[in-house]
């Protein structure tokens, strides 16, 4: 039986069942970071990913024209993954290290982290060391769970997450969660989405919704923040400059300015 540990492993134990990088994850990474960053802008730039995952969000900067990229996570089943999917660039560094143990100042010109920063106990230093390892005048984005039309998961969902999923072996989660998913292949499928989120879901294929429950189902933390309270967190950290973007009417994307 699986040892119960935290989130980190659990999402290597999922990003080992869903490596591929699938086409559609372009227009989601178009959708969490376009309206901030344009594609011509990643041109020439050297960023850091924290959180790569699979290497699916660096992945598409690079094929946009960024010159250089680090790549981190804490996960080797994940990071073999990313390494597997990222190899046809040469300019790509990808490091097994946490959102805590940035240690590169001033290099980049965009550090982003997306969908990490809301399962992290202790965001404001993970953005902290994000603002560190850009150039003065470099971004910082994040996309995040957002309160906002999620307020049912909040209530009844995290409070079921928190005290039986979180704690179930990993295999056992993954084995529960195509319940859900068949309940939501065919509801999407038979009713009209009432958010942009629900018409982008419907594109997908049964494995990828699968893997998008499982990702809801797994984690210890999972946070979701309101639009002032996820400004509050960069304005904390010293960002300038800083714009959101309410994605698919049930997230956040935010950036801000490096000034100092």
């Amino acid at each position: 039986m699986d040892d119960i540990k935290g989130s980190p492993e659990r999402f290597g134990y999922e990003w080992g069942k869903y490596c591929e990088i699938l086409p559609i994850y372009q227009e989601q990474f178009d959708r969490w970071t376009s309206p901030l960053i344009k594609k011509s802008e990643w041109k020439e730039k050297k960023f850091i990913d924290v959180g790569c995952g699979i290497g699916r969000n660096s992945f598409w900067p690079l094929i946009y024209g960024a010159s250089e990229a680090l790549c981190i996570d804490v996960d080797n089943r994940t990071l073999e993954c990313a390494k597997t999917n990222l190899k046809k660039f040469k300019s790509v560094n990808i490091v097994n290290r946490s959102a805590y143990q940035i240690n590169e100042s001033d290099r980049f010109d965009i550090a982003f982290s997306i969908g990490v920063v809301h399962h992290l106990e202790d965001p404001k230093l993970a953005l902290s060391n994000m603002v560190k390892s850009v150039r003065i005048g470099g971004s910082v984005l994040i996309w995040v769970y957002g309160y906002e039309n999620n307020e049912w998961i909040v209530k009844y969902f995290n409070p079921l997450r928190n005290m039986l999923f979180s704690r179930l072996p990993i295999s056992v989660v993954h084995f529960l969660s195509i319940f859900p998913t068949l309940f939501l292949y065919i509801y999407i499928r038979l009713t009209k989405g009432k958010t942009e989120y629900i018409n982008l879901i419907r594109k997908f294929s049964f494995s990828h919704l699968r893997s998008i429950v499982f990702d809801q189902m797994l984690p210890k933390i999972a946070n979701y923040y309101k639009e002032e309270e996820v400004k509050f967190l960069m304005e904390s950290v010293g960002l300038v400059d800083i714009k959101t973007n309410w994605v698919n009417e049930m997230s956040w994307a935010i950036i801000g300015k490096k000034v100092n």
